[in-house]
């Protein structure tokens, strides 16, 4: 058994599906479900569809009556041309119009899906993804699925229901000739099936390949100072030209998929055509019996007859947009089915008192990995503050993630005030803790919004709380308070700055019990002098576990508990485990002699 660092183990996802028509029937739950829309789009396009032939019917009363035998009426011409343009003019504008708010309303209803996904998934997902990949799926992927597919659908149904118009006024006209239209359909069928298939192919690798080239700008962009410090921008930049380089070759390939359809069912509606006219004269030079062969009859039916290109070739052309957008879509589906929610259970309870215990806990991350922790054993009592200490990799992260479930176990128990963390709701279970660490995630909002993450806000407490941060002066000064908005992760602050500001979040919570993930770290005197004077108003009354290397830290701990490879190797007061001699003695010695801290 095996620790998966999510809240629910992901049922195995289902076989995607392989035909354009499944694929289609997938979305239907989130663009199927405006049926009045839908109507309204099918009878606008229908409509729209019908004043095609108008055109060409028009033609043999004109040449007929009006010029061959002069009984048209002349204000006869112009009302039917108005008319017929007006009619289709409202279809198409009713149509595009349904359509669009099918496609947004659909595109919102995914869209928010996917956030919620995002927010309640396993914990798993944030390993498997990128966050560029993630930000993609959820923001342009849909969208530019969405456009597509709905745009490419909105020409399916309007030159669709024009083809069948067409072919109905071509079979009454003449049903002979029209039968020699069926031998395209066919080719046509044959050409769109071939290359949409591999253009879907190609399509997802090249979602595939746009990934990896926005994970390279990611990275980058993450670690700017670093890659100037080592002169590494010559080999990023030779990344991002490689992974470039391939898209292109996607991107190439693609068009290549797409741009041969239009002039091959183009080639054969021309060939058919070519026929059609060829016997459409002999007919009409008295070859055969045909009744009632007139020069408008004849021009009519020709022009219909070329009237049928337009739509065959945008039908042609519809294969690429409904391809790419239902691939776009379907990496939204697949986050969807792929990933599950997390799951708790359903004890609840408003405040802890901040009982601690793991029995024989392990975790571990895979088999070939050694256990992250190996059969540890804890009790932490009520208000008490526990220090975990050891050399790096010893799984004093592990173990604290443990408690708000961000990482599962795969043997043994752990029980807050002495129910088992699986038993818990999870909402309730992490309304118990607040964590401060070395890494800061401050989202682009004011400082009140960020101090009362989660919850109302209430200006007087967010005050008190940036007070007790030893904030409050800095605050102050910035032109609009706690209503300044501190940008991206807060960079316009110093790193000592927005460790207080963390602290004053963990004080808004309020919560029983305490995460110090080494919150002292990297730190100037000054700026760790007011850290260590906060995290002591935080500390008051709450159970609290701290990561620390630091002995200013750790000196204020009523144990220390220390780790080495997964396991406690010892526990003790300061003073007990110096007189012990063991590891946390000879980790003292080395930082005492060296760095100014105790781990390896």
């Amino acid at each position: 058994m095996q620790a998966t660092d999510t809240g629910t183990t992901p049922a195995p996802a289902p076989n995607p599906p392989t035909t354009l028509m499944a694929r289609l029937k997938r979305l239907s739950v989130y663009f199927g479900d405006q049926r009045m829309a839908w109507s309204l789009a099918i009878v606008a396009t229908l409509v729209g569809a019908i004043t095609e032939p108008l055109i060409p019917a028009l033609l043999q009363p004109l040449l007929d009556k009006g010029f061959t035998q002069g009984t048209l009426q002349l204000w006869m011409v112009p009302l039917a041309i108005l008319g017929v343009f007006f009619v289709r003019g409202v279809a198409q504008f009713v149509g595009q119009y349904a359509l669009a708010r099918i496609a947004n309303e659909g595109m919102l209803t995914l869209r928010q899906a996917l956030f919620d996904r995002v927010l309640a998934s396993e914990m798993g997902l944030f390993g498997r993804q990128s966050a560029s990949a993630l930000s993609n799926t959820v923001v342009y992927e849909v969208q530019t699925g969405a456009t597509l597919l709905v745009q490419a659908l909105l020409g399916l149904s309007r030159d669709g229901f024009t083809l069948v118009a067409l072919l109905v006024y071509l079979l009454y006209l003449n049903w002979q000739l029209t039968l020699i239209v069926a031998v395209v359909v066919p080719g046509v069928a044959w050409i769109m099936k071939t290359l949409s298939r591999r253009l879907y192919h190609l399509t997802k690798s090249g979602q595939q390949a746009t990934d990896e080239l926005a994970y390279v700008v990611e990275e980058n962009v993450l670690a700017h100072r670093m890659v100037r410090l080592h002169g590494a921008q010559g080999g990023q930049a030779q990344r991002f030209a490689d992974l470039s380089r391939s898209l292109r070759r996607l991107a190439i390939k693609s068009t290549i998929a797409s741009a041969a359809m239009t002039p091959l069912t183009q080639l054969l509606a021309a060939a058919a055509l070519s026929v059609v006219i060829c016997i459409a004269l002999w007919q009409s030079r008295g070859a055969v019996d045909v009744k009632d062969v007139t020069v408008g009859g004849f021009v009519s039916f020709i022009t219909a007859m070329l009237m049928l290109i337009a739509p065959i070739r945008r039908l042609a052309d519809v294969a690429s947009p409904v391809t790419r957008g239902v691939a776009a879509l379907e990496r939204g589906l697949g986050l969807l089915g792929d990933t599950g929610a997390e799951t708790g259970g359903t004890y609840r309870k408003d405040r802890v008192q901040g009982a601690l215990t793991l029995s024989n806990v392990t975790v571990s991350f895979g088999t070939d990995h050694a256990p992250a922790l190996d059969g540890v054993s804890l009790q932490v009592a009520p208000g008490e503050i526990v220090a975990l200490v050891g050399p790096s990799g010893a799984g004093k992260t592990t173990l604290v993630n443990l408690l708000p479930r961000f990482v599962l176990p795969s043997a043994g128990t752990a029980a807050v005030d002495g129910h088992a963390l699986q038993d818990w709701d999870l909402a309730s279970l992490r309304s118990q803790f607040a964590m401060v660490s070395q890494d800061v995630v401050m989202f682009n909002d004011t400082i009140a919004a960020n101090v009362a993450l989660g919850q109302a806000v209430n200006e007087t407490r967010v005050l008190e709380c940036l007070a007790a941060a030893n904030l409050a002066e800095h605050v102050a000064g910035l032109p609009q308070g706690i209503h300044t908005v501190v940008g991206h992760n807060a960079t316009q602050l110093s790193g000592g700055q927005r460790q207080r500001l963390a602290i004053a979040r963990a004080l808004y919570k309020d919560a029983p019990i305490l995460i110090l993930d080494e919150a002292t770290s990297a730190l100037d005197t000054e700026s760790e002098r007011l850290v260590q004077e906060a995290l002591q108003r935080l500390m008051q009354g709450r159970t609290t576990l701290v990561i620390a290397h630091r002995l200013s830290t750790i000196e204020h701990a009523d144990r220390v508990v220390v780790m080495e490879r997964g396991r406690i190797a010892e526990q003790g007061t300061h003073s007990e485990l110096m007189a012990l001699g063991g590891l946390y003695a000879r980790l003292q010695t080395r930082a005492a002699s060296g760095s100014g801290t105790i781990a390896e």
